[in-house]
């Protein structure tokens, strides 16, 4: 058969997999939306029936291969042919088929195979190069052996933190040192350490260890690091940072294998390229004032860092959690690996097809590929397998898994989302359980009832099984076929909008939870003065102006409650409100207010508002010393145009002071004392009235 212009190979696996083919073709067309062809399922396809799969390979078609036990031989029977066809590998088997349900699991299997055909982007990688360049932090013996071991493959020094009593070694074939690392930062490859108490061993040392008068603050550079002290890591989060091995010194066994992987760490090493950056939608930071910090706040390996209005991703050292991408409110920051429309794309088709071809209530059942994928193995193997209806969903981690993502499932018909947790991980949930609950507080508001997503915290693929098996399926929201378009905003109102359209109970507003990442502004407009400062610091254009008029406006859809606005307010008139509008109001923008223009005194154009002027004016006319005169004052109420021609045209300074007094010396005096005399005189001297 055909699925998206790829051929697909079915096998039963020695009849273990109850395939009919007929009903696995009906199941399959009806899934994909045609009809996929003629179905015959093999047997032993790995083995006996190898001839079929080496003539799909020459036919020169896409391979989808329903098995992913034989992967590592198809792909060496590939290389033999000397073809380069494309193959996939998809799990059938453990995932449908090895199930106490396996006979009701052709709808799952249906969609299982309609998700294999959707095409998946390379991610980009950064390149980390190790030349072999190895610090051994220690405190006695065990890192002295452990750097004679790999001093075969790597260039080894050794620093021990406080020795005590030490022997040294007969032969000084690796050069010894004693400190405390007080900082580290870097990664594999690129290493930056701050040492104090340094001092390099003494070549006389007898019975012990001595080493030479000690220094603070020497640096150094490495390539890796064996810490074998057994105190505090020198990193957060340090099982993800490459090139930091930290095994327990007081086991053996756990020291010889992190040896083994040290000794081959040499040459060039990629990693992918997790997530993705778009500064320009980042709401964290605007003129000095901070915002959003969700995704600094839940960085476990302290990959982010805040650099001015934005933020920065250290690629090397970020580790893939993808708790940064479900908190990030606007989407500023999404998950590469894969990227975030082929995740939303996968979910679709999934659950589409699932309901396509017949199966009922799914329960969406959503894991990381590695703790995830054994705990099914094993449930397969030795228990009763997945239900019929849950559909196993593998993600790379379950940390990236957002609001966005789970309101989509919803809304393409899952009844409940189970996340399984890597217990590994159980510390960085606190982004995830943030995202579970707006999911839990839409869906309950909504009508939907509580219980629609939980997580599954458990070790015991029998207790895995039990809670699978237990969970009771409710009845899921009708099916929305809308694609998801758009970023992480966009995608997350256009589920949303598709649940309240089909809620049992749907409400016009409904109220979030403090920090929630959706809601709207209560602002005190007796208060406002129309300064419009929390338009030009708004990272998402949720407040809008208007450039003919004095407005403020506000388009509720877009704002992510970072609260730049409020802390930007010279006022303090603007406080957050969260919660979802599900009216149209709250795409088009709402005017919060509007005042009169002031118009210029001289030549009548608009250039602020009525208020802020005249409130400037009473605040100083006659209360500056610049602003005595009323010539002066008169300026205030003047466009800028206008005031510049008339400060040229009356050549006022606003500095000089009052006109200096002429000086006068004692001839002035006398004169005018003598032309006082003459004129008294002259009055005395006159016509005598009758």
């Amino acid at each position: 058969m055909e699925i998206g212009g790829k051929r697909v190979l079915v096998c039963d696996c020695t009849g273990t997999i109850p395939l009919d083919g007929k009903a696995l073709r009906k199941a399959c067309s009806a899934a994909a939306g045609t009809d996929v062809g003629e179905v015959v399922p093999d047997t032993i396809l790995c083995r006996a029936q190898l001839g079929n799969f080496e003539a799909a390979l020459k036919s020169g078609q896409e391979l989808i291969v329903a098995c992913t036990q034989e992967a590592p031989f198809f792909a060496e029977t590939r290389a033999e042919i000397g073809v380069d066809n494309d193959i996939r590998f998809v799990n059938i088997r453990e995932r449908a088929g090895w199930s106490d349900e396996a006979d009701r699991a052709l709808p799952k299997i249906a969609a299982l195979l309609a998700e294999a055909a959707i095409e998946v982007p390379p991610t980009a990688s950064v390149a980390m190069r190790s030349q072999g360049v190895a610090l051994i932090y220690g405190r006695d013996e065990t890192a002295i052996e452990a750097a004679k071991r790999l001093g075969e493959r790597l260039d080894c020094t050794i620093l021990l933190t406080k020795p005590a009593s030490v022997s040294p070694p007969r032969l000084t074939d690796v050069p010894i040192f004693k400190g405390t690392i007080m900082r580290a930062s870097g990664h594999l490859g690129a290493f930056e350490i701050v040492v104090d108490d340094y001092a390099p061993a003494l070549p006389a040392s007898r019975g012990q260890l001595g080493f030479e008068h000690a220094r603070d603050g020497a640096s150094s550079k490495c390539d890796l690091i064996l810490d074998l002290t057994g105190g505090t890591p020198l990193f957060q989060a340090h099982e993800k940072r490459d090139g930091y091995f930290r095994p327990d010194p007081k086991d053996p066994i756990e020291v010889e294998r992190t040896l083994f992987a040290m000794a081959d760490m040499i040459g060039e090493f990629e990693k992918p390229r997790y997530v993705d950056y778009d500064a320009g939608i980042c709401a964290h930071s605007r003129n000095t004032k901070k915002g959003c910090s969700r995704c600094l706040d839940v960085c476990p390996t302290g990959a982010v860092a805040s650099k001015g209005d934005g933020v920065e991703f250290d690629a090397y050292v970020c580790a893939g959690c993808g708790s940064c991408t479900s908190v990030c409110p606007t989407g500023a920051v999404t998950y590469a690996l894969p990227p975030q429309e082929t995740v939303f794309e996968r979910l679709r088709t999934l659950l589409l097809a699932y309901a396509r071809a017949d199966g009922k209530r799914p329960v969406l059942f959503v894991h990381d590929s590695r703790h995830g994928e054994a705990m099914i193995d094993m449930i397969a193997r030795h228990g009763r397998g997945l239900p019929a209806n849950v559909l196993p969903f593998a993600v790379s981690e379950i940390t990236q898994v957002g609001f966005d993502f789970l309101a989509a499932a919803l809304a393409f018909g899952a009844s409940q989302v189970r996340l399984l947790v890597d217990p590994a991980k159980r510390d960085e949930l606190a982004g995830l359980a943030g995202q579970i609950g707006l999911a839990e507080t839409a869906m309950v508001g909504l009508g939907f009832g509580e219980g629609r997503v939980a997580i599954i915290d458990a070790t015991d693929p029998e207790a895995v099984e039990a809670e699978l098996h237990g969970t009771r399926a409710q009845e899921p929201a009708k099916a929305g076929g809308f694609l998801p378009a758009g970023g992480k905003r966009e995608i997350t109102m256009l589920a949303l909008r598709h649940l309240h359209a089909v809620a049992p109970t749907p409400v016009d507003v409904l109220p979030l939870g403090a920090g929630s990442p959706y809601g709207t502004l209560a602002i005190d407009t007796d208060g406002c003065t129309l300064c419009l400062s929390c338009v030009g610091t708004c990272p998402t254009g949720a407040l809008v102006d208007n450039p003919d008029l004095p407005q403020l406006r506000f388009i509720q859809e877009a704002c992510v409650q970072c609260g730049l606005c409020k802390a930007t307010c010279p006022e303090k008139v603007i406080q957050l409100k969260p919660q979802i509008d599900f009216t149209n109001a709250a795409k088009s923008p709402r005017l919060v207010k509007e005042e009169e223009p002031a118009c210029c005194v001289r030549c009548g154009k608009p250039f602020g508002t009525l208020s802020a002027i005249e409130k400037i004016t009473e605040k100083l006319a006659g209360k500056h010393w610049m602003f005595q005169s009323g010539e002066v004052v008169e300026r205030i109420r003047m466009c800028e145009d206008c005031r510049l021609v008339r400060q040229a045209e009356v050549a006022i300074d606003p500095f000089a002071g009052p006109a200096r007094p002429v000086t006068r010396t004692t001839e002035d005096y006398l004169r005018d004392a003598e032309r006082a005399k003459r004129a008294a005189e002259n009055r005395n001297d006159g016509p005598t009235k009758a």
